[in-house]
């Protein structure tokens, strides 16, 4: 069996994959990634006292994040009762970086996705520099996708493909496109062929405490719930306040931040219109807020930067299904490889809410094609 090192977050989920992997007979570590405020807070397991772990400041909102010092504890729990060794890694300066490209993507008009990002840069970028340093064949998460082996029929180039997990309600390949490729051999993905509620029946099943608890739905580290307080307070004094504009040039309003303003948002704009506005344009050079009705935000077509390609690609136009965001559904397009890593997408139909910052991923059937940043 393998050296695998698990992504336990204190959740169901990877609480879950942790018994699974185990009853399959893998030597499993456990590593928890934290990123939050320093604390005196330790971990134990089976007697050894791990380095102190930065604590989060708890949420206060009420909504479930991760990585906090309560999911620290579920996570040790967890890894107590299944007798496998348990580590937290501080990652608080790697980090920063997340928090860094966070801010200042809001701040320049555009809709970041720090989840994805936390992915690329953390979860399978330094999880896999720790699982080389204890000499770990895979990492494995929670995350509810799944690995085509590299001789299934469907994997002929010898390469896993990334499918979307069996639960459409829960699927996270969206969040995992920007992976690099090399790691797809290297990768574990336990509960991707499960439904949620199966996951949960599963937890309690095995015995484990966090049977029941909540999905982590917010930004982990914007412990107050509201980005654009939290995006104020780490630029001091910057000054981002502008006016609502309507398409054709009318003032309507005046905003205290164009950093609470996400492309197609329609609560919270602060004006009233006396019929359904949405926001179509953010302008970080004069710091309008544009907004119009919902056929101004229809989109037939969009480019991306930083491309991310998980197969071997054509070099001329393919029809595939894309994706623009984590919560909406995939559908029919043509796209085509552009020079210096950029993409063009073609959609069948337009599309409403297309955001600069987010990310487009193209899919063929369920399997994870790759994709980029919209432009």
């Amino acid at each position: 069996m393998s050296r695998i090192v698990l992504a336990m977050s204190g959740g169901v989920d990877s609480s879950v994959a942790a018994h699974l992997l185990v009853e399959q007979g893998h030597e499993v570590i456990g590593v928890f990634m934290r990123h939050g405020e320093e604390a005196l807070e330790v971990c134990a397991t089976g007697g050894v006292t791990l380095p102190s772990l930065p604590i989060a400041n708890p949420r206060r909102d009420h909504k479930q994040g991760c990585c906090t010092a309560t999911d620290a504890a579920d996570a040790r729990r967890v890894a107590d009762r299944l007798g496998i060794p348990f580590y937290a890694l501080n990652l608080q300066a790697e980090f920063a970086r997340i928090i860094d490209y966070f801010v200042d993507e809001y701040t320049s008009g555009r809709t970041p996705n720090p989840c994805v990002m936390c992915n690329n840069w953390i979860k399978f970028g330094k999880l896999f520099d720790y699982a080389d340093s204890v000499g770990a064949e895979y990492v494995a998460t929670g995350h509810y996708a799944q690995l085509a082996a590299a001789n299934a029929p469907e994997a002929a180039d010898g390469v896993p493909r990334l499918l979307r997990g069996i639960d459409d309600g829960k699927d996270q390949s969206y969040v995992l496109f920007g992976i690099a490729r090399e790691f797809l051999p290297r990768m574990l993905l336990p509960v991707g062929a499960f439904q949620k509620p199966h996951i949960r029946e599963l937890a309690t099943q095995f015995g484990l405490r966090v049977a029941d608890k909540k999905d982590s739905q917010e930004i982990c580290f914007v412990t107050s719930g509201k980005h654009d307080e939290f995006i104020r307070a780490r630029r001091g004094n910057d000054d981002m306040k502008g006016n609502i504009v309507t398409t054709d040039g009318k003032v309507v309003g005046q905003h205290p931040g164009i950093e609470r303003f996400t492309i197609g948002q329609r609560k919270g704009l602060g004006v009233a219109m006396g019929k359904p506005f949405f926001v179509v344009r953010i302008e970080p050079e004069t710091r309008n807020v544009v907004i119009g009705t919902q056929a101004d935000l229809a989109r037939t077509e969009l480019t991306a930067n930083r491309t991310n390609w998980l197969v071997d690609m054509p070099p001329g136009p393919f029809k595939c299904h894309a994706q623009i965001r984590y919560n909406s559904a995939a559908v029919p397009a043509t796209a085509r490889q552009l020079d210096n890593d950029r993409l063009h997408v073609l959609f069948d139909e337009p599309r409403h809410g297309v955001a600069p910052g987010q990310a487009v991923v193209c899919f063929e059937d369920n399997r994870v094609l790759g994709g980029g940043w919209i432009e």
